[in-house]
């Protein structure tokens, strides 16, 4: 997704019940700029936790909390409480602000991983910082998101994020210990993107739901909604890798390849391949030959890739869809939600250009 969000064209309120899931397109339109005044909350709340660093590291947690990300978790949260009024509840821009923190987490321990020495458009913090530094500021982070989690009445929050988080660790583990192995099944793919990306967009749309009050059903919805929408958009990170323009997206691409990380689009190229060539990239990926990329671009692109994988992204996003539409209609937060979904497909679409 784009760090920009299309500009607002729809009434700042959505009536209940008025916008029903057919008339996506024009609630996609706008929906971001319905979370303005929500999304300036969290900016000012995620600043000021600046606050609860020690001195020594300010600087550097405040070169991860910044205002340039998609912020996608957040507005799941957002979306997923909306109700006929559009308030700004404090208690839904905290629970934001945990999912974000603990995003920022990741992506600090992921740019470690990856090698990678550019995210949104800025040194990561293993480039400015030293990989050991970087991985102790994530750590700091994914701490102070447990502790902004426990200023809520009860634990449910705290429990459900922190389950979240161990979660997505150990998503990220699973995909390091697989790293230059060429013995990873699809079937293993997509529980590890399960866990390392759609979890935390789960318990976004779950908390969202949940604090708003919404009956359990719906809750339920929600949050298959969210996981769906996850694994979406990590097969579409994993298509971005390899077919994105790093001046546009902002982060180091190519790195799946380069790190053996057998991603959706590296898995329908092999399929593709004779064998001989088959096995030449199983030496690239396993790391007994060097990685030659350029080649690979060129084989996905001459072979169909992109179609392949950009219809995996449609078929997840519509299980996404199906989960909330026609059952919840009538809900404020479905056509919200349903237009995230829309965004995403413009998303892939994109990368065509």
């Amino acid at each position: 997704m784009s760090d920009t969000p299309p500009a607002a064209m729809t009434p700042p309120n959505l009536p209940s019940g008025a916008v029903r899931a057919q008339s996506v397109p024009r609630v996609f339109a706008g929906a971001f700029g319905l979370l303005e005044p929500h999304l300036a909350a969290l900016d000012r709340l995620l600043q000021a936790q600046l606050e609860a660093f020690e001195p020594e590291i300010r600087g550097m947690a405040e070169a991860c909390i910044d205002t340039s990300g998609k912020r996608i978790r957040p507005a799941l949260v957002f979306f997923s409480s909306w109700n006929s009024t559009a308030s700004v509840s404090p208690e839904t821009v905290r629970a934001a602000a945990v999912v974000e923190l603990i995003h920022l987490a990741t992506l600090v321990h992921d740019d470690i991983m990856d090698g990678a020495d550019v995210r949104r458009g800025h040194a990561t913090a293993t480039r400015a910082f030293g990989s050991a530094s970087a991985v102790l500021l994530g750590d700091a982070l994914f701490a102070h998101a447990l502790n902004l989690a426990t200023q809520f009445p009860t634990n449910e929050v705290c429990a459900a994020v922190s389950e979240s988080t161990r979660r997505v660790c150990a998503g990220e583990i699973v995909q390091t210990l697989r790293r230059g192995s060429f013995e990873v099944t699809r079937s293993d793919y997509r529980r590890i993107i399960e866990l390392k990306t759609a979890e935390l967009f789960r318990v976004s749309c779950f908390l969202g739901a949940r604090l708003a009050g919404s009956e359990p059903a719906y809750v339920d919805a929600v949050s298959r909604f969210g996981e769906h929408l996850g694994i979406a958009y990590q097969i579409y990170d994993d298509l971005v890798d390899f077919f994105g323009k790093e001046d546009r997206i902002g982060k180091t691409l190519g790195t799946d390849l380069l790190s053996g990380k057998l991603t959706l689009p590296l898995f329908a190229l092999m399929e593709r391949l004779p064998p001989s060539e088959k096995e030449a990239l199983k030496g690239e990926i396993e790391g007994r030959e060097p990685a030659r990329l350029s080649l690979r671009l060129r084989q996905m692109n001459e072979l169909g890739v992109f179609s392949a994988v950009e219809e995996a992204v449609g078929a997840e996003l519509a299980s996404a869809r199906a989960v909330l539409s026609p059952a919840f209609d009538l809900r404020p937060p479905t056509p919200l939600l349903l237009s995230l979904a829309e965004l995403l497909k413009s998303q892939v679409s994109a990368l065509r250009r």
